[in-house]
């Protein structure tokens, strides 16, 4: 194993769609609830102990050897927004094409054989992790920081927010970040002996409601 893989795979710069993607920021800033570093970070907050604990979930199992089909199914019901599934198979289906060129293997195949118009993001993302040689642990944190890094670049470019500021939002979220990382590793451990319940189902209603809006809009910086 090597862990340099991580350092690839959370680099923003790995070809895998997310900077299309506010993470409802967009929105947030359009309502008035992200207006500055302070609020940004509440913001942020709130989507990484909800979404983000999901996703940690999902990638770890993903990353532990869990059925992926049976993962994806269970994101499926832990999205309910179709805004939302839409985007998280969008994003999916970019990854496996990043993660296909970086790290082949025969798993990441066949799920984009089964899943042909995208598996759900998390699920690809731990997936990736595995066929690099990373722990289930690792794909927690490489999803969670992800949760908490996109809507930090968007809120630079919807606010004019200084870089530096959103980038001190990052790092005072590093302790929930490794809390999330923890939680949702060691639920993906249960998941052998407890099935696709045992994952973290933590919901964000106003994320989800904002998300479904902001589709509809008929004019909009990012995707999500």
């Amino acid at each position: 194993m090597t862990r340099a893989a991580l350092l690839v795979l959370a680099d923003g710069r790995f070809p895998a769609g997310g900077h299309a993607h506010s993470g409802g920021a967009e929105p947030a800033v359009a309502a008035g609830r992200i207006t500055d570093a302070a609020t940004l970070e509440t913001f942020c907050q709130g989507r990484l102990h909800s979404a983000g604990l999901v996703a940690a979930g999902l990638a770890a199992a993903a990353a532990a050897g869990c059925d992926p089909l049976l993962l994806d199914d269970a994101a499926d019901a832990r999205t309910p927004v179709p805004a939302l599934r839409q985007a998280a198979r969008r994003l999916g289906r970019q990854m496996m094409r990043a993660a296909r060129a970086a790290w082949p293997g025969a798993a990441l195949d066949a799920l984009a054989a089964a899943r042909p118009r995208g598996a759900h993001q998390p699920v690809v993302l731990g997936l990736t992790a595995r066929s690099a040689g990373l722990t289930p642990l690792d794909a927690a944190y490489a999803v969670a920081y992800e949760t908490l890094s996109g809507p930090a670049t968007a809120a630079v470019r919807l606010l004019g927010l200084d870089p530096f500021d959103a980038t001190a939002v990052l790092a005072r979220l590093a302790p929930d970040l490794e809390q999330v990382a923890q939680q949702g590793a060691e639920a993906a451990a249960r998941v052998a002996t407890e099935g696709a319940d045992a994952l973290p189902a933590a919901s964000a209603p106003l994320l989800d409601i904002t998300a479904q809006a902001h589709a509809a809009w008929p004019v909009r910086l990012f995707a999500s």
